[in-house]
């Protein structure tokens, strides 16, 4: 890394040298003018490239799994007198670590130093969670029975390929674009809840409680789409004719039934046409 980055400095201090040494021959006017233009790096044009990328999801499961039991308990004294379905169930919230990699295309339109212009981004990687928990709770009901109630319930999410459509605006120093972004994110997931409820009831609180049937269902979503938004911050680097480097971070949030967010480093090789 130590030696790329040399190389790219070193690099921007050549074509540097090289421009200041053009006036020290007579020239018309307007010549330095246009000597200085000509050494600016051209970023207008179309351009495509690789990436590799390493960053972690963190996935909200609270809330989840709500909709399950309350299907599950439709039109029953339990919902309506102990609201299980609005139980917390402290699923919480979990974060994993991938690698990913992919690829991006876009265009850029130049005027002077500004640059702007519209990308596509892909990523393919292995990010997202699980979580699981059991609650129960004891109550006496208007059938004047003693109701414990126990649900077990699951959920989970993993994202395997994600892409951005963003609009980007950057800023030519010399040799380099450093730039900033926001767009459209999408996703392919695979999502499942799970729920089972057990029940027991008594006449007495500590008498002894009669088990009841076991209900439960679950919610298996494969390749979902899933939405959300993009942004972030980035550095092209110029290295020779159209070919450039690219350092990028890039935040992602998914809004789907399991909140998810996504935080990734990246380092891309790209040619300008």
């Amino acid at each position: 890394m130590r030696s790329l980055v040399l190389a790219v400095v070193m690099s921007c201090a050549v074509s540097t040298a090289h421009a200041a040494d053009l006036p020290d021959f007579p020239i018309l006017r307007g010549g330095l003018t246009e000597g200085l233009s000509n050494s600016r790096v051209n970023w207008d044009g179309y351009y495509v490239g690789v990436q590799g990328g390493y960053g972690s999801s963190d996935e909200n499961f609270n809330g989840s799994t709500n909709n399950l039991v309350a299907a599950l308990l439709a039109d029953t004294i339990e919902e309506s007198q102990m609201h299980v379905s609005t139980w917390n169930m402290g699923l919480g919230k979990q974060s994993r670590r991938s690698s990913g990699f992919g690829g991006f295309v876009g265009y850029n339109s130049q005027w002077d130093d500004v640059v702007l212009g519209v990308e596509g981004s892909y990523l393919h990687g292995n990010y997202g969670g699980t979580a699981s928990a059991t609650r129960e709770l004891v109550k006496q009901l208007s059938d004047s029975l003693y109701h414990d109630v126990a649900v077990t319930a699951s959920s989970q999410i993993a994202i395997t390929d994600m892409a951005t459509i963003r609009g980007r605006a950057g800023y030519a120093m010399g040799c380099f674009l450093p730039y900033g972004f926001f767009g459209l994110a999408l996703g392919n997931a695979n999502i499942g809840q799970s729920a089972t409820i057990q029940e027991w009831v008594s006449p007495t609180y500590l008498g002894s409680y009669t088990q009841l049937a076991t209900v439960s269902t679950n919610n298996i979503q494969h390749n979902h789409l899933i939405y959300g938004y993009s942004a972030g911050l980035g550095v092209d680097v110029n290295l020779v004719g159209g070919l450039f480097a690219r350092a990028e971070y890039e935040y992602v949030r998914f809004t789907s039934t399991v909140d998810t967010s996504i935080n990734t480093v990246r380092a891309g090789l790209g040619y300008k046409f």
